[in-house]
């Protein structure tokens, strides 16, 4: 069976909103994380993006990505792995998905990552989507959660995890460190 794994940049007081420069909230705060990044994490992440043939979006990720990377150089790797790769979008108000090899998944979302789990292929990432992982892991399909936690407190954003969401407890799978301040923590459920 896939494993669905979801990456998220976040902040040390837990924002996940808007870590890039391409995104469109937090005027004057985004990119928040650009600062810490370097070639080693930039080979981390490429590393992790091999390791998966799908991902899967929320709507306002797959949006925001889908006005990005087709706009890229054809020679840029990780372009090429963003237009090519197999996408999923969880929503239930988009009609349509146009960017290249993107399928719509609306109605039972539990049921439908179950389906696309039990698929053979590699596994399946979840990339930003904060919503969408936070869901996820109340409904236990996400099978390992990284973060790459960025040494910055903005104050303001969206959150993963909002207040009065129901207790979950994860364990710590792996640890790693970076010049930049930056760490990656790896976390599965804690069964």
């Amino acid at each position: 069976m896939r494993k669905l794994s979801a990456g998220l940049f976040i902040t040390l007081d837990g924002v996940a909103e808007a870590p890039g420069d391409g995104d469109t909230t937090l005027e004057g705060k985004r990119g928040w994380s650009m600062p810490f990044m370097n070639d080693e994490i930039g080979m981390l992440i490429m590393g992790q993006m091999d390791a998966n043939d799908a991902m899967l979006l929320g709507r306002k990720t797959y949006q925001e990505f889908a006005a990005f990377w087709p706009t890229m150089p054809a020679e840029d790797p990780f372009a090429q792995r963003m237009n090519g790769v197999a996408k999923y979008v969880v929503s239930t108000t988009l009609n349509k998905a146009d960017w290249q090899n993107s399928t719509l998944i609306k109605g039972n979302v539990a049921d439908e990552i179950t389906k696309l789990k039990q698929q053979p292929g590699k596994n399946i990432s979840v990339v930003g989507s904060p919503t969408l992982v936070a869901s996820l892991l109340q409904l236990d399909l996400i099978d390992e959660l990284q973060l790459m936690l960025c040494p910055v407190v903005l104050g303001v954003g969206k959150r993963l995890f909002k207040e009065g969401d129901p207790t979950k407890v994860l364990k710590l799978v792996d640890c790693k460190s970076f010049a930049t301040g930056m760490m990656l923590l790896s976390y599965q459920p804690n069964k």
